[in-house]
């Protein structure tokens, strides 16, 4: 049999997602079928519309990853992030993760992640100049 290389921009999701099945079959004949849970709390005004939130996933791995928090602007600097940080990390322990990670932009929230306990393990200069993309981490138990 004869294989091609094809390059295509924007592909189908369906032709991405046999990628990620793919990945997936291959880790699960590793360390047999994983639980990966999607979590997100949100911060909601008077009329129930999000003014904020944060959300991430946990795995059989035992790790929460905390994918964005956002505070609308007029909310920020008023312990909303800390109290949305402490719910996503509070689940993820009762879930039986003992870590966290996340990364972060040298323009957004590093030293508010810093505060929390997490500390850098990589960066990613000029992402773009002359920004920095963070990666942090931390033991939550």
């Amino acid at each position: 049999m004869r294989y091609q290389i094809t390059f295509e921009q924007d592909p189908d999701r369906n032709d991405l997602q046999i990628l990620d099945d793919g990945l997936t079959e291959y880790t699960n004949s590793i360390f047999g079928e994983k639980n990966y849970t999607q979590i997100a709390f949100f911060l909601r005004n008077e009329d129930r519309l999000i003014v904020g939130g944060v959300n991430g996933s946990y795995s059989t791995f035992g790790w929460l990853y905390v994918n964005a928090l956002w505070i609308g602007e007029g909310l920020r600097w008023q312990g909303y992030g800390n109290q949305l940080m402490d719910r996503i990390e509070s689940e993820a322990i009762m879930h039986g993760c003992s870590k966290a990670f996340l990364n972060t932009m040298s323009y957004q929230a590093p030293e508010f992640y810093k505060k929390r306990g997490y500390f850098v393990f990589a960066e990613l200069e000029d992402f773009p100049s002359p920004h920095s993309r963070i990666f942090l981490r931390k033991t939550l138990v």
